[in-house]
């Protein structure tokens, strides 16, 4: 200390300073007083005199004295003054230290320095032992750095009772800071020297209104009076934004030309700029400056400020998340501030741009910034420096709750800081650094940059990121001058990436690198960045900045964690760099709403900063380096992601929701659609997950009801085989007896699985269950299991499982589901089977339906026909015992019931339509692989011609083999009845082969059906031998020509070539229509009917003269009477009747369609019909009458045969048939009794026989 105290500087003050007047009182409190509050208003040299006022009270000795500024500018001028005041250069007894710039001696007195390098300080040397008195100046602008500094050295004071600490401030609330320290004196120095006139020259409001720059017109306004009345003394002007200082700027140039010098100032100007403004020039001066000149900066010659009453203000809104630099009205201390400036050298004017009452109107001081700050990075210094939880930290004013909440929030986004375990937690400390915390507390950097370098050296991208990181740190070092903005825009373009701003960044870096990087080269660097409108004083700042966050990785022994890998190019490199970014960022993401336009997290709106070289160009997703909010909020420095990069940096920041949790089959486990979100935004829409971890017992239950219960298991598991088959034969118990009251329902079923599976959720964990428990027998139901009550075995057999009808086996379907198509029992019919099924053994298939469809039969009769057959379930009972089963149900009812009981039903009156359909059979006709071709309940489905897939294939490849045509002659070969088709599914099914008369000639085919292939045949046969026996048939046609009588006969039927066509034809069907299949067979026929050929026609002639005389007589008959009574109407009308029975009597092909015993019965109609005209013609009223009752009959005939439903028997069809023939038989008995019948006939036979065939199906 005494080698020191002889080295004290000269200490000579300043006699113009108001300060000097308390030098006394200041030297002795800091003696006497650890604390000591100094308070004067600006301009009374507290800034430069209290360090030497320290040095006189003997302080220094021991340590030096630390003196923080603001801002590193105001610690350069302010360490450059004081040495000059002392007679020295800066580097002896005054030095200063700001961040990267270290001009401080070991043996130095006074070291002046930004606050936050005495932060930085602190985490080496928590006591600051290297100090025996600091001096906070400036301390009423209670920036975060100088609140943080106050509170450490409150803590500091209670270990070091050595330390003096001297708090300067102007006079704004000096209480507060007296309060904080234990009541410590303030001592208060006047200020100004002299006085200073305030004028309010307010904005004009029209313009106001207007939208336009007025506090820029009206500060140039200012400006023109002053200089036009005042010609000596330099001006001041406060402007809120560095755009604001340029439009001035720029009108001041035009209009006041070379009277004057006119000078920026602020942050963001190159030093050299910065320095003009303190250096004395012939020119007035107009300095033009944002806030920085407030305070601790004394512009020397400043007689006239101009104060806007505007600045950009930080503000951080925790719950958005938002760095705002908004322009608002500064406070009244900050006006007061401003006035300060001018009234140093003479009398100042300062002309406020706004009202006095607007003036008296605002807060008088601006609020701290740590009550409108992110203290994430405090909170990260503070637990690094061990100082507690920021909660009780001895801060001037205490940050709100919500603040300190956002600040915990970030770091635990950035994974800095953890909860302390239960047993190790302390009440004044709940949070401590991670391992990843610990190396960010060290790194002088944001906490958002620190996590990004962090994650590089994972990525293995830490070269790029370490550039990146440090530009993040350092300001911006394009440059855009007013003037050449378009020229600077253009080189600035030659650095945009369109993907990426931090690439731009990267861009940048490495062509000032290639530009050059040593000494000798500085000279081109320079050239290259005025060239490129870069700032070569922050591209070093840059470098600085590099080059010391490298250093402190060194020292961490950090950057060899990745050493010796492959360097990354291209996309990966890519990928890596912006995973990094986003680690540190990711409260900074965003997802495209249109255009430039981003919804930002938190529900945030953002658009892309116009500068930015993704502006009308990014991607769906981007992540960006500030959320800064002027006009609006904008994202500024942003990057294209992947969203899939999102969950995993995001980790267990992301929330997952989980929706329509559900069985999957094919993944053996339940699933559910997990969306994933991070800060409000969805990163992931849905995917399938497991849900057995996130929910295990839900997923238990999903999976016993929706696998195990439902069966959706594949492959099926054994026991679930056994299961279903058990449940199976009991549903089915259940649709035969169509009741739901015999199987346990689901719940049931799923509890049997609960008990023996509790907390199984997957088929996995199920297998490994059973192979331990060394099988599936605990697993499998038993019928009792399932059963509610057994069903009755006798009912049971009354639905058989399989039927046998036309020597095939049916398998019968039951379904109880009223309503549905295949509610009842369904008969599957192999496609095969269909065409030769006796539909009327259908009807007693099943004889559980016949009970309840005979007695659903009975109650729906008439009431004339249900009264005789009460009761009906008596009635009912006995046709059940008594009742033959033959023919079809209902022709059975109406034959028994008219035998029984003598009740006559008609079979139309049965209301079989009106039934329930669950009471009809259901026909299913199924191809080869049961598959369902066609099904319905109307019996006419079974007539259908049934193709499937498999048959036409086989059947058309059989007929490439075996169809011909252009036949002449047996030479074929011979014919099988069948020939097989052959198929993988095909069953008993065949093709058909014959041969078919077709117009150019013979031709062989195949046929699907028998009867169709038969019919063909024949026919065929018949084409065949009409060819070989070509001149046989000339001369047989030759001996059938009609002659003589023959030929008058001829025109009654059409004339004589009619006739003959007729005859030969005849003869032909007689001897050639043959089913032959032999070519042997073919030859032995020919020789056989040869000679037969013209006699069969004489024979045919011979069976015909008799009908065609009578046809003759009768149609020369019909004519003389229809002339002898052609002026009677009735008789004409009666004539027409006869002459339409002639005609369906005998059809053009009636020698082919009737047999020779049916032709002798013709020609006694024929007789008779003669007989019937000729008495007509004399008693035509008695004719009319029986003609009547013909019709009747022919009528009640045609509606038995029109009404004929499509499953009408055979028998029915063929009863019609010979109904019309006894019809004939009742004419002859009735015109013509004299020719007798072959057996009785009376209108009673035939109405019993209709009663007869009405009754039926």
């Amino acid at each position: 200390m005494d080698e020191r105290r002889a080295r004290l500087p000269r200490l000579d003050y300043p006699p113009s300073l108001p300060i000097l007047l308390k030098k006394d009182e200041i030297v002795a409190a800091v003696r006497k007083h650890p604390v000591v509050v100094v308070t004067g208003e600006t301009g009374s040299g507290k800034t430069t005199q209290i360090p030497k006022m320290c040095l006189e009270a003997e302080r220094g000795l021991a340590g030096m004295i630390g003196c923080t500024q603001p801002r590193r500018i105001a610690a350069t001028t302010v360490a450059r003054r004081i040495a000059e005041e002392m007679g020295e250069e800066v580097g002896h007894s005054v030095g200063y230290k700001i961040r990267f710039d270290d001009r401080t001696p070991r043996d130095a007195f006074l070291k002046i320095m930004t606050d936050g390098i005495l932060l930085m300080e602190a985490q080496t040397d928590p006591l600051l032992r290297a100090y025996d008195t600091i001096i906070i100046d400036e301390a009423h602008e209670r920036s975060l750095n100088i609140d943080f500094i106050l509170g450490i050295l409150k803590n500091i004071l209670r270990r070091r009772r050595d330390l003096r600490v001297v708090i300067t401030s102007a006079t704004i609330d000096t209480e507060k800071f007296s309060r904080a320290f234990d009541n410590a004196p303030i001592i208060e120095v006047s200020g100004r020297v002299y006085p200073v006139l305030v004028r309010y020259d307010p904005l004009n409001r029209d313009l106001d209104e207007k939208g336009e720059s007025n506090h820029i017109d009206a500060a140039v306004r200012a400006v023109e009076e002053l200089t036009g009345q005042r010609k000596q003394g330099d001006i001041l002007i406060f402007m809120p934004t560095e755009r604001d200082i340029r439009e001035t700027r720029e009108l001041l140039s035009g209009r006041l030309r070379e009277e004057a010098a006119i000078l920026p100032l602020f942050s963001r100007l190159t030093r050299s700029e910065q320095e003009r403004v303190f250096k004395p020039m012939n020119l007035r001066k107009i300095v033009i400056a944002t806030n920085v000149a407030e305070t601790s900066l004394t512009i020397p010659g400043i007689r006239y400020v101009i104060d806007t009453g505007l600045a950009r203000i930080s503000q951080y809104n925790p719950r958005s998340r938002t760095a705002g630099l908004p322009v608002r009205a500064i406070s009244q201390s900050s006006a007061d501030q401003r006035k300060g400036r001018c009234g140093r050298v003479e009398n100042g004017i300062c002309i406020r741009l706004f009202t006095k009452d607007d003036y008296l109107g605002r807060p008088l001081y601006t609020s701290p910034e740590i009550l409108r700050s992110n203290l994430a990075g405090v909170i990260l210094r503070m637990l690094a420096l061990g100082l507690g939880d920021i909660d009780s930290f001895p801060f001037i004013d205490k940050p709100a709750p919500k603040s300190i909440r956002d600040g915990i929030d970030i770091l635990l986004e950035l994974g800095a800081i953890e909860r302390e375990a239960d047993e190790l937690r302390r009440k004044s400390d709940p949070w401590r650094l991670t391992e990843r915390g610990r190396i960010m507390a060290r790194l002088p950097i944001d906490p958002r940059i620190a996590r990004m370098i962090l994650e590089a050296n994972e990525e293995e991208c830490l070269a790029e990121i370490l550039i990146i990181a440090a530009a993040l740190s350092s300001q911006d070092p394009r440059e855009r001058p007013a003037e050449k903005e378009a020229q600077a825009d253009q080189m600035h373009a030659l650095f945009k990436d369109p993907a990426s701003d931090f690439v731009s960044l990267l861009r940048i870096w490495q062509r000032c690198h290639d530009a050059g990087d040593s000494s000798k080269t500085q000279n081109r660097i320079r050239r290259f960045c005025r060239e490129h409108f870069l700032s070569y004083r922050r591209i070093r700042e840059w470098r600085d900045v590099h080059d010391q966050i490298r250093t402190i990785l060194k020292e961490q022994k950090f950057l060899s964690a990745k050493s010796g890998s492959t360097p990354k190019e291209g996309a990966d490199l890519y990928r890596a760099i912006h995973r990094s970014i986003l680690s540190g960022y990711l409260g900074h993401i965003a997802v495209k709403k249109e255009k430039n336009l981003y919804t930002a997290t938190q529900g945030r709106q953002a658009m892309i900063f116009p500068g930015s070289g993704l502006f009308n160009r990014a991607g769906n997703w981007i992540v960006a380096a500030e959320m800064v909010e002027t006009s609006r909020l904008f994202a500024r420095t942003v990057a294209n992601i992947e969203s899939a990069w999102l969950e995993e940096l995001g980790g267990e920041l992301c929330r997952r929701t989980y929706f329509a949790p559900h069985w999957e089959k094919s993944r053996g486990e339940v699933v559910a659609s997990e969306q994933v979100t991070l800060f409000g935004l969805v990163i992931v829409p849905g995917r399938p997950v497991s849900y057995g971890r996130i929910d295990p017992v839900e997923a238990s239950r999903i999976f016993i009801r929706s696998a195990l219960v439902e069966g959706e298991v594949q492959p099926p598991l054994p026991f679930l085989l056994h299961n279903r088959t058990q449940i199976e034969k009991i549903a089915g118990m259940e649709e035969k007896v169509r009741r739901h009251d015999l199987l346990v329902g689901e719940e049931e079923m799923a509890q049997f699985y609960e008990k023996r599976l509790p907390g199984i959720f997957d088929i996995r964990t199920l297998k490994r269950l059973v192979r331990d428990r060394g099988g599936d027998a605990f697993l499998r139901m038993r019928e009792e299991d399932l059963l509610i009550q057994l069903p009755d075995s006798e009912e049971m057999a009354l639905f058989p499982e399989t039927v046998s009808a036309g020597g095939w086996r049916l398998d019968c379907v039951y379904r109880f589901d009223p309503g549905k198509p295949a509610d009842g029992i369904t008969l599957k019919i192999p496609v095969q089977a269909a065409p030769s099924l006796p539909p009327a053994a259908l009807d007693w298939a099943v004889p559980g339906l016949l009970r309840e469809k005979i007695a659903a039969l009975l109650r729906g009769l008439p009431k004339e026909f249900r009264k005789q057959l009460l009761p009906l379930t008596g009635t009912r009972d006995i046709i059940l015992k008594e009742m033959p089963q033959e023919g079809s149900l209902l022709t059975a009812l109406g034959r028994f019931l008219y035998n029984r009981f003598g009740v006559n039903i008609p079979a139309d009156r049965w209301p079989h339509d009106d039934l329930e359909e669950r009471l009809k059979l259901r026909f299913s006709v199924v191809d080869g692989k049961d598959r369902e071709l066609a099904a319905g309940r109307d019996i006419a489905i079974l007539e259908r011609g049934f193709i499937d897939e498999e048959e036409s294939r086989a059947f058309a490849k059989v007929r490439n083999t075996w169809e011909k045509s252009g036949l002449t002659t047996w030479d074929f070969g011979d014919l099988p009845e069948t020939i097989p088709l052959t198929g993988e599914v095909i069953r008993q099914r065949v093709a058909y082969p014959a041969l078919e008369a077709n117009e150019n000639g013979v031709s062989l085919r195949l046929f699907r059906s028998a009867p169709e292939a038969l019919c063909a045949h024949r026919l065929g046969v018949k084409a065949l031998f009409a060819l070989r026996f070509r001149e046989e048939l000339r001369h047989l046609r030759k001996g059938l020509v009609p002659v003589g009588e023959l030929k008058l006969w001829a025109a009654a039927f059409g004339g004589a070539k009619a006739l003959e066509n007729a005859l030969c034809e005849k003869a032909m069907h007689d001897l050639l229509e043959a089913d032959i299949r032999t070519a042997e067979a073919f030859a032995s026929h020919a020789e056989r009917v040869r000679p037969l050929l013209l006699p069969r026609g004489q024979e045919v002639l011979k069976t015909a003269r008799p009908l065609l005389k009578n046809l003759y007589d009768v149609t020369e008959l019909f004519r003389t009477l229809e002339i002898a009574n052609r002026d009677s109407r009735p008789f004409l009308t009666f004539l027409a009747g006869l002459r339409e029975e002639l005609a369906a009597l005998l059809p053009a092909d009636f020698l082919i369609r009737y047999d020779e015993g049916r032709l002798i019965h013709i020609s006694r109609y024929l007789r008779a019909l003669a007989l019937r005209a000729e008495r007509g013609a004399v008693h035509l009223e008695k004719a009319l009458v029986r003609a009547a009752e013909i019709r009747e009959l022919s009528d009640r005939r045609r509606v038995i045969g029109e009404g004929l439903p499509s499953y009408a028997s055979g028998e029915k069809r063929k009863a019609i048939e010979e109904l019309g023939w006894m019809i004939e038989e009742y004419k002859v008995s009735l015109f013509a009794q004299e020719l007798k019948t072959p057996f009785p006939i009376s209108r009673k036979r035939l109405d019993a026989r209709m009663e007869e065939i009405e009754r039926m199906l």
